[in-house]
């Protein structure tokens, strides 16, 4: 079995994002990048996979610039065998993200997809479901547990009354949650053999895939500064600023 896991460079989790003087995005210059927390864990479950026997191989896949490179090496120390980047310097949507995604599984002959269920710099919770409908494969999303059996994944997910366990025929996409593992962290001899392992770059004209913006950020803002709180004497007065004041009762 064949596990294609994309990964996404995002700006560190640990760093404080900074809003562009001009208001047109958020600072990336000489600001530290790492891969998508929600993507190590697909990373890791992918490489588990493999040393179980389950998998024969892992193909970690990344859409951006040139330095996305980077956060497919991540992957490779982890365990994963090779890499593909599809190269592109524009923004990219997570519609165009699923096409690209899609071509490349088709190309690959990939059996299964395990990615996050989101990127800490977008938030938007799209591209795996978008590419399980353009692939016309069964989901799993925000999964917590995996587990494989007779030709199907049993998927547990974590939903707002608790958790729903589904079973999917394979192939089939994954998107992961926090609870599902604990990546590992790469060892010096797996950085220095992950230099070795081949990554091979495509473009998005490559695979025959329009990648045009649908959307234009018109402005970029900080959100308003927290306002100071205030204390009150009584329950009463609490009540009245409330009802009153705050108008949420």
């Amino acid at each position: 079995m064949k596990v294609l896991v994309p990964v996404k460079r995002v700006i560190d989790a640990n760093v404080k994002v900074r809003v562009k003087a001009d208001h047109s995005g958020v600072e990336l210059t000489n600001v530290k990048m790492a891969m998508n927390p929600f993507c190590e864990i697909a990373v890791e479950e992918a490489v588990r996979m493999k040393e179980a026997g389950a998998a024969s191989e892992v193909v970690a896949v990344s859409a951006g610039p040139t330095q996305a490179q980077e956060t497919i090496r991540t992957a490779l120390a982890m365990g994963a065998d090779r890499g593909v980047l599809i190269h592109s310097d524009d923004p990219l949507e997570p519609l165009a993200v699923a096409k690209l995604l899609k071509a490349v599984v088709e190309k690959e002959g990939a059996d299964l997809v395990i990615m996050g269920k989101q990127a800490i710099d977008g938030d938007n919770n799209q591209t795996g479901q978008m590419l399980a409908a353009l692939l016309g494969w069964p989901q799993g999303t925000f999964a917590s547990k995996l587990e494989l059996a007779d030709g199907a994944m049993k998927v547990t997910r974590e939903v707002d009354g608790g958790l729903e366990i589904v079973e999917l025929k394979m192939p089939c996409v994954v998107t992961v949650d926090l609870r599902l593992n604990q990546p590992r962290y790469a060892s010096l001899p797996n950085i220095m053999k992950a230099k070795k392992k081949p990554i091979e770059t495509l473009t998005p004209a490559d695979l025959g895939v329009d990648t045009t913006p649908r959307v234009s950020v018109l402005q970029v803002v900080e959100p308003p500064a927290r306002k100071a709180g205030v204390k009150v004497a009584s329950v009463a007065e609490l009540v009245d600023k409330l009802r009153n004041e705050a108008k949420v009762i």
